[in-house]
């Protein structure tokens, strides 16, 4: 668990390492089978996999990244696509979000197993399951650094989390606990998520009501509190941008005075989660249907 905090050298010796990763999955599996999530082993092999999933995107050789994620379907040669981690211009991405997402493998082995849907929901499982917080945290934080990129394989994530694996009532409990650390990493983990335009209303309709309720009443003291509060802030700003309706569902769970209140602090020391309360404001008084709404 040291040792994959090492550093991108440390962490690419370890996944390169056969049957590592392997090992770790087979463990935890054993023990949800069992039923002992909270177990200080579990906890460790976690631990391990989340810091091996940190900046994968960026740290998979670019041969290995092309071979698993050249999309296959009716592209004709001269369009040259390239891997999920090749050049992230906005063509491209378009290009991503249209072409269909490579097949999994039916049985990953080793650095595969890292974004593979039966490693994603054991980390949902765990999420669910586990009362320890720092197996929480490295569950919601392995699934944070799979949606942090914009290819194929953050994309496919996404997805999975979302639609395939019905991740999001295990998710919005952890906006719930006590624990800060837990809770800032759920609010991360949406906001990756609410930059997926196709799953933005499935994420609205779930936990937007649950984001407007963890908003404090007015910018927190802690540094911790105030990342929070500004990570709850964007999401709802993606999640708000495009859709009128999602507006109003903020407007209808009394999140506007909050933000608002979040955004009139101008203080140095709270200014992140001001910004993004007054980035949060601009963007919904675009929805020009809703100014009666908001101004009564």
């Amino acid at each position: 668990r040291n040792m994959s905090s090492a550093g991108p050298e440390g962490r690419k010796k370890m996944r390169e390492c056969e049957g590592l990763i392997d090992s770790l999955v087979y463990y935890i599996q054993g023990a949800i089978a069992d039923h002992e999530p909270n177990d200080k082993a579990t906890e460790n092999c976690v631990c391990i996999l989340h810091n091996l999933s940190y900046q994968l995107e960026i740290e998979l050789p670019e041969s290995y990244a092309q071979s698993i994620y050249m999309q296959r379907r009716n592209i004709s040669n001269n369009d040259k696509t390239p891997g999920c981690f090749g050049t992230r211009s906005r063509k491209v991405k378009e290009k991503q979000q249209d072409t269909p997402l490579p097949e999994e493998k039916s049985n990953p082995k080793g650095v595969e197993s890292l974004w593979h849907s039966t490693l994603i929901r054991i980390y949902l499982s765990l999420i669910a399951k586990s009362t320890r917080n720092y197996t929480q945290e490295a569950s919601l934080g392995a699934l944070q650094n799979l949606t942090a990129g914009t290819g194929p394989m953050p994309l496919a994530v996404a997805r999975t989390v979302v639609q395939k694996a019905n991740g999001l009532p295990s998710i919005r409990a952890m906006l719930h606990v006590s624990h800060p650390a837990v809770r800032k990493t759920a609010v991360s983990l949406l906001r990756n998520l609410s930059r997926n335009p196709s799953l933005q209303n499935d994420i609205a309709r779930e936990v937007l009501p649950d984001l407007v309720s963890i908003l404090p009443e007015c910018v927190p003291g802690s540094d911790i509190a105030c990342e929070t509060t500004a990570s709850i802030c964007y999401t709802l700003f993606n999640l708000t941008q495009s859709s009128s309706h999602n507006a109003r569902l903020l407007l209808s769970a009394h999140g506007l005075p909050k933000v608002i209140a979040i955004s009139m602090n101008d203080s140095n020391m709270f200014s992140k989660a001001s910004r993004a309360a007054s980035v949060l404001l601009y963007s919904l008084w675009s929805h020009t249907d809703l100014h009666s709404a908001y101004k009564k």
